[in-house]
């Protein structure tokens, strides 16, 4: 038997290190399993969660409670002797008429055992190791006040129970005689604390305070032995995948969900020896700084990733200060000629930059030359720079900025400009002029008031030969036919919420009776572009393809230039950026018309606004496929990081 006891304390530790190794020898999954968040409107903080450090997390746990995590040694005593024990102390408070005797529980049978124990560890239901099971109740039921002073009762609430933390940002008090009402939900230091009511089931913290507190009807109070049961331990497998999965599995759905107080004493609980306790959650606590550690280097990263993209793109998008020459006309065809071959290759799975071998930065004095060079900074690092959502994103954003600015495509040559069937941007004004004259007198559109002429000191840069700086409301003819939706009930219905903000994309189609409106909504036209004037939402536009109606909180225009690259205009930067100021001198949510028409776009020539829309719309199509690749390469990695977890556990 003595011979024996050594081979066992080896066992045990070839596991341990086996299942750290699993931890350890995957440091570039976790932190590169990247799960991208869908945008929730302007000001949201991350696209992305760290969906493979969330993993290592729940696996650090779940191996833990399972005996997984560290070493058994042999000379701890077992849980069992530790369990005589609790038995023994709740008895003689019973018998001191402390507690109550509870009602006895049923055997843990053998299906419901969730896993294999160790040996010397011990299944046990909850309100057998506790001294106590309850919840609070609410100052209204009982007749009690809040107050605002500090020296009355902490309630502590639902919100305040934080996964593995109280959070006291919002602290609530309530008169002293609730203690008296309430003297059983009275907190003591080192009470364990749930929430089980609503959305944050399962939350669980420690109440490791000083002060008088009192808890509400939706968070749980457990009392455990405390010196039996380190409650740090207690904290760990509350928070673990195995309890949480059982916590779910056990609420009754009604209007909100909750777990009963029958259902949280019968939890099953593993208790190992006491020594093993402490050292768990000691190497918890370890692996969990390594977590945090890998979080804030993998989000610093990301940040510094997606700083180098934006400082090179931006580089792109610097003004010209004069007239651009035969040099620069050529540079916005070769720009957009070396974006499709490079979007078109094969790129990394996401290495850092490195700009090693790149050109140093130097004074150029040409605006053609320090485009092209800037370019040439880009194009070099292509496969290293695009390999996130983020960067891709960013990378259209520029697209559409280089094309409003003439920087896409190749402008036309002297030739082109001096024979008779070119036509520059000033001429297309005069033509868009007349014909807006003439739908006036034919009583088709109100007169409009004349809006000011632009200053060269609004103009944010030059723009190329033929170009010319325009108004908003001089482009496009606001159409305003509120219907009462009864009569169109089988035509489509667009809202805000209908366009995918940035993209100028309809995401979802409705008919007005599926939409449920009851107030007037605007009259469209297939062919109109239809424009959401509420924030957030001042990014969503898109061009109808069908007749329909559409919310009151968007305009439908009719546009007097080409409609496509109107469009491409509104989700560029350089209307967004107006937009944004114009939002913030008005006190309404809605951009108005006044506010609208005022902004600053940049014309081409007709002819070139179609040239600049089927570039802008064969890059984008690029960046797509870039992002289905990218999606793809993500998706593999989240697979592989939840198949580890499933394999260790």
């Amino acid at each position: 038997m003595a011979d024996s006891l050594p081979t066992k304390s080896k066992t045990a530790s070839k596991v341990d290190s086996t299942n750290l190794n699993i931890i350890t020898d995957h440091i570039d999954i976790w932190t590169s399993a990247i799960k991208q968040k869908s945008p929730s409107g302007r000001g949201s903080s991350k696209k992305f969660s760290l969906h493979g450090i969330k993993k290592l997390r729940e696996l650090i746990l779940e191996l833990a409670v399972r005996g997984k995590l560290v070493p058994q040694d042999e000379k701890d005593e077992p849980a069992s002797v530790l369990l005589e024990r609790i038995a023994a102390e709740k008895a003689q408070l019973v018998k001191d008429k402390k507690i109550k005797k509870p009602k006895a529980l049923p055997e843990i049978s053998k299906d419901e055992k969730p896993f294999e124990l160790p040996v010397n560890w011990s299944f046990l239901r909850l309100e057998n190791m506790c001294e106590l099971i309850t919840k609070g109740s609410s100052p209204k039921w009982q007749g009690v006040s809040y107050t605002d002073n500090p020296d009355d009762v902490l309630f502590v609430t639902s919100e305040n129970v934080g996964a593995f933390k109280i959070l006291l940002d919002k602290k609530k008090y309530v008169e002293r005689t609730f203690n008296e009402i309430e003297p059983r939900s009275i907190l003591r230091k080192n009470d364990f604390l749930m929430n089980i009511v609503g959305a944050s089931i399962g939350r669980c913290a420690i109440f490791d305070l000083n002060e008088v507190a009192n808890i509400n009807q939706a968070v749980c109070l457990i009392r455990s032995f405390s010196k039996h049961i380190v409650p740090d331990f207690f904290l760990k497998f509350f928070n673990s995948h195995t309890c949480i999965s059982y916590m779910y599995d056990k609420q009754v759905e009604n209007a909100r969900p909750n777990l009963s107080m029958s259902n949280i004493a019968k939890f099953i609980i593993p208790i190992p020896p006491i020594e093993e306790q402490h050292r768990i959650v000691a190497k918890v606590d370890e692996l969990m700084s390594l977590c945090d550690a890998l979080e804030a280097q993998t989000e610093a990263s990301i940040s510094a990733h997606q700083t180098i993209v934006e400082t090179l793109l931006n580089a792109l998008l610097l003004p010209n200060t004069a007239q651009p020459t035969g040099a620069q006309t050529a540079s916005g065809s070769k720009t957009a000629n070396s974006l499709s071959s490079a979007a078109g290759s094969e790129h990394a799975q996401s290495p850092d930059p490195s700009f090693e071998n790149s050109h140093e930065p130097h004074f150029i004095d040409s605006p053609e030359l320090l485009f092209k060079e800037n370019w040439q900074r880009v194009a070099e690092h292509f496969d290293t720079l695009f390999t996130t959502s983020a960067s891709i994103d960013t990378l259209k954003q520029t697209i559409l900025q280089l094309a409003v600015m003439g920087k896409l495509v190749e402008q036309a040559s002297c030739e082109a400009r001096n024979s008779a069937n070119y036509e520059p941007a000033a001429k297309l004004l005069e033509r868009i002029a007349a014909e807006k004259a003439q739908l006036i007198a034919d009583k088709k559109i109100k007169k409009q008031k004349p809006l000011p002429a632009i200053t060269d000191q609004e103009k944010p840069f030059e723009l190329p030969h033929g170009w010319e700086w325009v108004r908003f409301g001089d482009l496009v003819n606001f159409k305003a036919e509120l219907v009462r939706p009864e009569a169109f009930l089988d035509f489509d219905q667009v809202g805000p919420d209908s366009i995918e903000k940035g993209t100028g994309q309809l995401i979802k189609r409705r008919t007005v009776k599926e939409s449920g409106i009851k107030g007037p909504n605007s009259r469209f036209y297939n062919g109109q572009i239809l424009y959401s004037k509420i924030r957030p939402s001042l990014s969503k536009a898109i061009i109808a393809e069908f007749d329909g109606l559409c919310s009151a909180d968007m305009y439908p225009l009719e546009s007097m230039i080409y409609s496509k690259y109107l469009l491409k205009s509104i989700l560029s930067e350089v209307f967004l950026e107006q937009v944004r100021l114009a939002e913030n001198r008005i006190k309404m949510p809605k951009l108005n018309i006044d506010s609208l028409s005022e902004i600053k776009l940049p014309l081409a020539p007709l002819e070139e606004q179609h040239r600049i829309v089927t570039k802008v719309d064969e890059l984008m199509a690029l960046c797509d496929q870039l992002k289905a690749r990218l999606s793809d390469a993500q998706t593999t990695q989240l697979h592989l990081t939840d198949a580890i977890v499933e394999q260790a556990v």
